[in-house]
């Protein structure tokens, strides 16, 4: 292989590395606007605790919280799937595992505290 083809070769592997970390960065992104959603549900709750019927700013926050594992579950699928396209150099990518790991944990803290927000 020449000197020329060896550059190019080590410059698609550094693109492939920038993408790999790219999708890390889409999916911390994700999880950020996942906890977001709870926020907005844990705040609703509170802002509109006296609110009468009581039923409806619950159903109001639990429609973020089902927001929140939407996008928790969406996100770690899509990371896992770009994380299996794709092929690491030098870069140390987060593990697929780990991905399922944080999106389905948080899930189970979202669904947890809808549950928390309907019995009090």
């Amino acid at each position: 292989m020449t000197d020329k083809e060896e550059l190019a070769e080590a410059r698609t592997d550094w693109a492939e590395d920038r993408t790999v970390l790219a999708n890390e960065r889409t999916f911390a992104g994700w999880m950020r606007t996942g906890m977001t959603a709870m926020a907005i549900a844990l705040g609703l709750q509170a802002l509109f605790r006296a609110f009468e019927p009581t039923w409806v700013p619950k159903a109001v926050a639990t429609g973020f919280v089902l927001v929140a594992i939407f996008v928790f579950l969406s996100a770690g699928r899509e990371a896992r799937a770009t994380l299996r396209r794709m092929c690491s150099h030098d870069a140390r990518a987060r593990s697929s595992r780990s991905m399922t790991l944080i999106s389905v944990a948080l899930s189970l803290a979202s669904a947890a505290t809808g549950t928390i927000l309907w019995l009090l």
